[in-house]
């Protein structure tokens, strides 16, 4: 079993997520992409730092750049699409498929 395997996240690309401690706690975002093996996601438009950039070819410019920074995993919870609360997903074997399941309205995400 390989570190990809045994590292499984709550979130996966695309999910909304509301971001539960740190600076931007309260805030929402889209995951972006998802690090199972370092455990972490990033959101966009969320925990955005500067970044000292050289440039690397001519004619490119360098200078100060804003970018998303990654997070961990456990900072953000998902957000429900249907009831739009944030939720810790239930899981349910549903076709012989594991789905998550909302744990207020039941809906399958």
């Amino acid at each position: 079993m390989g570190v990809a395997e045994m590292n499984k996240l709550h979130v996966k690309t695309g999910d909304t997520v509301v971001i539960i401690s740190g600076r931007d706690r309260g805030n929402r975002g889209k995951v972006l992409q998802v690090s199972p093996a370092e455990g972490k996601v990033i959101v966009e438009g969320q925990n955005i730092v500067t970044k000292h950039v050289k440039p690397r070819r001519q004619g490119e410019v360098g200078g100060l750049v804003k970018a998303e920074a990654a997070l961990y995993a456990s900072k953000v919870q998902l957000v429900c699409p249907k009831c739009d609360k944030a939720t810790r997903p239930a899981h349910k074997v549903v076709d012989g498929r594991k789905v998550r399941v909302c744990k207020h309205c039941g809906e399958t995400f």
